[in-house]
């Protein structure tokens, strides 16, 4: 029977549930043992009691006891990618070098796997190996219908150090989205914290008392009246759905997510797609040698097509607006 042991989250484990992380490193404990383990207290982390939807970060220990015939077994490798994914993949690239790989990564593709999810970005991470021994790891995620800028490390000791970066807020990122309606303010900060609520289209993300602090900065760069309005968002906070939720509340929800913001989510009409109009449109980071890395990713099709049917410029800089989030 195995010993009691303390296992360190990894940084490419950042996110991840507690169920899936025993899921990924136990395959053969099965979930209602787990449950048990944790109700009992006999699962932990950092020495408190958690529940299995539990999101881990970087650098946390969890308490494994003895599992007998659940011990740990060699991950399998994941399939071969084919050679259009392959192709798809590197022809996404925006940046490389010795640490990181920066992706545009394409909207309707999950960055990880689920439980009706089969195909996913983290299937397909050794077609960018480009040569290196290690297979890149995520760092942070995207939803699968966002689109944009998302960084993956290309070894353990710099998924470490961005896990560190993005913890210590050292990492900006700048989103572009289209709203449906104007907010009331033109330039703004949304304050408002979130919680995961229970809804007849399964569990969702909403404002709630007790919930997680959730900030975002936003500003309106163009407008049609009062139809629509093209923002800049910058999250000060990385929650779950936060730039979705937030943009819901201000009464202006983006545009093509009917999950928050119902049927005033959608515009109607010719030239405006039906798909999620948010992009990460830069990130900037921490660089080699001190240096700060700016990395911007172009539009997707659709969204640059609703760009251009509104009149708004697909290739335009909302660079002051981002200047002076980062400062």
């Amino acid at each position: 029977m195995s010993p009691v042991t303390n296992l360190v989250v990894a940084a490419d484990e950042d996110g991840l549930r507690l169920d899936r992380w025993f899921r990924r490193r136990f395959p053969e404990l099965g979930h209602a043992r787990l449950e048990k383990l944790l109700r009992t207290g006999q699962v932990r982390l950092d020495g408190a009691r958690v529940k299995a939807g539990h999101r881990l970060s970087p650098g946390q220990r969890v308490r494994v006891p003895p599992l007998g015939e659940a011990a740990p077994r060699p991950e399998r490798a994941p399939p071969p990618v084919s050679a259009e994914d392959a192709r798809r993949l590197r022809a996404s690239v925006l940046w490389r070098d010795d640490e990181i790989i920066a992706i545009n990564k394409p909207p309707g593709l999950a960055v990880q796997g689920g439980t009706r999810t089969r195909r996913h970005l983290d299937l397909m991470l050794d077609a960018l190996r480009f040569g290196a021994g290690e297979r890149p790891r995520l760092v942070h995620r995207l939803d699968r219908d966002t689109s944009g800028v998302l960084l993956l490390a290309r070894t353990a000791a710099a998924a470490a150090r961005l896990a560190a970066a993005f913890r210590g807020r050292q990492v900006h990122k700048l989103y572009w989205a289209l709203v449906a309606g104007r907010p009331r303010r033109d330039e703004g900060r949304i304050d408002l914290a979130l919680a995961k609520r229970p809804g007849r289209s399964g569990e969702r993300v909403g404002g709630a008392e007790g919930g997680k602090p959730a900030v975002t900065r936003y500003r309106v760069i163009d407008a049609l009246g009062r139809r629509c309005a093209w923002l800049a968002l910058m999250p000060h906070t990385g929650r779950t759905h936060q730039l979705r939720a937030h943009c819901a509340a201000l009464g202006a929800p983006i545009v093509g997510d009917g999950k928050f913001g119902g049927q005033a989510a959608f515009l109607g009409g010719e030239g405006v797609a039906k798909q999620l109009h948010l992009h990460a449109r830069a990130v900037v980071l921490p660089g080699p040698g001190g240096r700060r890395l700016r990395i911007v990713a172009p539009l997707p099709d659709h969204m640059r097509e609703t760009w251009r049917h509104l009149g708004f410029d697909p290739d335009a800089e909302a660079d002051a607006f981002f200047a002076a989030a980062e400062g």
